[in-house]
């Protein structure tokens, strides 16, 4: 199978776009306030040093994830640091992150992580280095098989 369409096989949907904020509070704020975005689901994330809002927009389908830094040595610290406030990442959902690294991989692209990682709600993710996809950072999110089972919060 060519691994172009193995990939496409493997990709279901666009999950949501990462916006890195200094304060999550005020950025929860002004996306629901000011935009009508929904709070769905609210967490730390001890493995990536953030705290994260993920908000909905009409049928649920639109998400926007908000990441704060917990830890002035985070990826997403850094990132504010560099860049200030804003779009991040863009993430897609896959039914396999693990065959999706795979095939980036073979394809010659830095997949930052060996093997994936916890994310949102229990989700399994992974990235590709913003310098091999026309610098943006881009997420590949699995998510999980029974929403709620593997992190004591989930999606709602």
């Amino acid at each position: 199978m060519e691994p172009r369409a193995a990939l496409g096989e493997l990709l279901l949907a666009v999950d949501h776009v990462g916006i890195a904020v200094a304060d999550l509070d005020a950025g929860i704020a002004f996306w629901t306030r000011t935009l009508g975005l929904r709070l769905a689901h609210r967490e730390e994330n001890p493995d990536q040093q953030v705290a994260e809002a993920m908000l909905r927009a009409g049928d649920g389908g639109t998400q926007v994830q908000l990441l704060s830094p917990t830890d002035p040595g985070s990826t997403v610290a850094r990132f504010l640091e560099r860049h200030g406030p804003g779009l991040q990442q863009l993430a897609l959902t896959v039914s396999d992150v693990v065959a999706a690294a795979a095939v980036l991989r073979d394809q010659g692209l830095q997949v930052l992580y060996p093997e994936p990682r916890p994310g949102t709600a229990g989700a399994l993710i992974n990235f590709v280095h913003p310098r091999d996809t026309g610098g943006v950072l881009l997420e590949l999110v699995q998510p999980p098989e029974h929403p709620g089972t593997a992190r004591p919060v989930s999606y709602s």
